[in-house]
């Protein structure tokens, strides 16, 4: 989710549900720990429960990069080994780190023995030409002898040559089968599933397959109210649904007042929020008057009064889907 779940967008997901868990973008141990770059660690105390996703290949340099996480105030400490970028590889980190899956097991060992908070592990089932059900299980098997006890599984496998990392979203063939049996192979893990999962209805399906969480990340970026305005109710059983989206951007007014008072841009916030009325009435004219407006020197608040005024104040539906952390 690089350029997608920075601090804003989390703040603008958190009023949606108090439960679920926030992943950051990812961010390189390389970077906060040799290029003094801990601004990058930066949120919001509203952001709770918050995880960050580190990327990195080196135990001692990870290990100190868990320790800044922590001490920042993270709720979780994630080592992301399923990115497929090509930036992500030359580094060493991401999906390619599964062909080392000793490596990443004293990871996670250093970064455990350095930390308090959990320590997950995101991965692929597989990359390349790997046979994932050789694959999977015994990377898992090497991740729970490190001490690893929290995990989220891609149901993809990554291809690291000939795919783009969008194409590695949606080309490789999904696997829910697969990482269900790796629920049952390894009951003492918490294991969550992550790729191609949109609704809340999927998501409840995933559950009541026995897996213990379930990870979802473009469809919650893309359509916000339909995955997270009812998840606190239908997945956490809370009383009722939260707020409507109308009501929340709103809520969103004193946030950006704030962010554009400290010398930000208008549109650093609101490109998060384009898709917050998706497939109600009025939604192509809301993302118009946001994306277009939001963009000029000088926009401000009035921009999404404007918006949020071209978008009928129907009934709220109940939402259809939702993200569930690991």
């Amino acid at each position: 989710m690089m350029d997608w779940t920075d601090r804003h967008c989390r703040y603008f997901h958190r009023l949606m549900s108090s439960r679920v868990l926030l992943y950051t973008e990812m961010v390189t141990a390389p970077a906060l720990v040799r290029g003094g770059a801990r601004h990058l660690l930066a949120f919001d105390p509203a952001e709770h429960p918050v995880a960050v996703q580190l990327g990195g290949a080196d135990p001692a340099e990870l290990a100190q990069a868990a320790r800044m996480a922590q001490e920042e105030g993270y709720d979780e400490v994630n080592l992301n080994v399923g990115c497929p970028s090509d930036r992500v590889q030359s580094g060493k980190f991401g999906a390619v780190l599964m062909r080392e899956p000793d490596l990443v097991a004293e990871c996670v060992a250093a970064m455990s023995a350095a930390v308090s908070v959990p320590v997950t592990v995101k991965c692929r089932i597989g990359v390349d030409e790997d046979d994932p059900a050789e694959v999977l299980p015994a990377f898992l098997h090497t991740m729970r002898q490190a001490g690893l006890r929290r995990g989220v599984i891609h149901a993809r496998k990554a291809w690291l040559k000939g795919l783009s990392p969008k194409e590695n979203r949606e080309v490789p063939p999904l696997d829910h089968a697969l990482v269900h049996e790796m629920k049952r192979a390894f009951p003492e893990m918490h294991l969550s599933v992550n790729g191609g999962i949109a609704s809340l209805d999927e998501a409840e399906a995933q559950l009541a397959a026995g897996m213990d969480g379930v990870m979802i990340g473009r469809a919650a970026y893309h359509r916000p109210a339909d995955i997270l305005l009812d998840a606190d109710r239908r997945i956490f059983g809370a009383a009722e649904a939260g707020a409507g989206a109308h009501e929340i951007a709103g809520r969103m007014r004193p946030y950006i007042a704030r962010h554009m008072e400290g010398g930000g841009r208008l549109h650093q916030v609101t490109r998060h929020m384009l898709g917050l009325f998706a497939g109600r009435p009025g939604a192509r004219r809301w993302r118009q008057i946001l994306s277009e407006g939001a963009a000029e020197q000088g926009a401000g608040l009035e921009v999404v009064d404007a918006a949020l005024a071209a978008v009928p104040h129907l009934s709220e539906p109940v939402g259809s889907g939702a993200r569930r952390g690991a």
